[in-house]
């Protein structure tokens, strides 16, 4: 798997974690904004992280099973993940602002976002692709994007929370494509 692949994975992996710190940034003050963008980004960036690596090893377990499979796995994965982002992002926006936030909602947020990347960390099982270089990178790309779309936030709030969805399940959408594709006729 290329970096760009996974570049483009972390990309789209990160859109959860984008969403939620848009809708966190609107809440910022310009003091905290920094702060808590920090704090939200290094809880997404650590957990977007960790998962696929976990995901990776309980598909470990089952790739010598199904291996005929695993293009039609990673495309089914990767296609229900992406359009469960783009359907999720037309359902009600429910933006809370909450100023007080404890160290437990943080790190439940992470793992609420992060969920999407175990999934996708059981199709890295099927592929031949260094899985620490590639939790590296979604968790670094995560954290990027995180830490700017909770300060853009401040500015833009509600506007961009949907387009960052859609975008989301679009770029894994056209990854399982690709990957499907690429088994299937090459």
């Amino acid at each position: 798997m290329s970096i760009l692949t996974i570049i483009l994975t972390g990309v789209g992996l990160a859109m959860d974690a984008c969403a939620v710190s848009l809708a966190k940034g609107m809440c910022y003050t310009k003091k905290d904004a920094i702060r808590f963008s920090f704090i939200f980004a290094l809880s997404f960036g650590f957990f977007q992280g960790i998962m696929p690596l976990i995901g990776y090893f309980i598909g470990i377990k089952f790739t010598s099973s199904i291996t005929f499979l695993d293009h039609w796995i990673a495309f089914i994965l990767l296609v229900g993940i992406g359009a469960k982002m783009i359907y999720e992002s037309f359902g009600e926006q429910e933006l809370a602002c909450e100023l007080h936030i404890k160290f437990i909602d943080i790190l439940l947020l992470g793992i609420a976002t992060s969920i999407d990347a175990l999934a996708v960390g059981v199709s890295f099982a099927f592929f031949d692709v260094d899985i620490y270089v590639a939790c590296f990178i979604i968790g670094v790309v995560t954290f990027i994007l995180s830490f700017f779309s909770g300060y853009i936030g401040r500015f833009v709030g509600s506007f961009l929370h949907r387009y960052a969805e859609v975008a989301g399940g679009l770029i894994l959408i056209l990854i399982g494509t690709k990957i499907l594709i690429e088994h299937l006729c090459f």
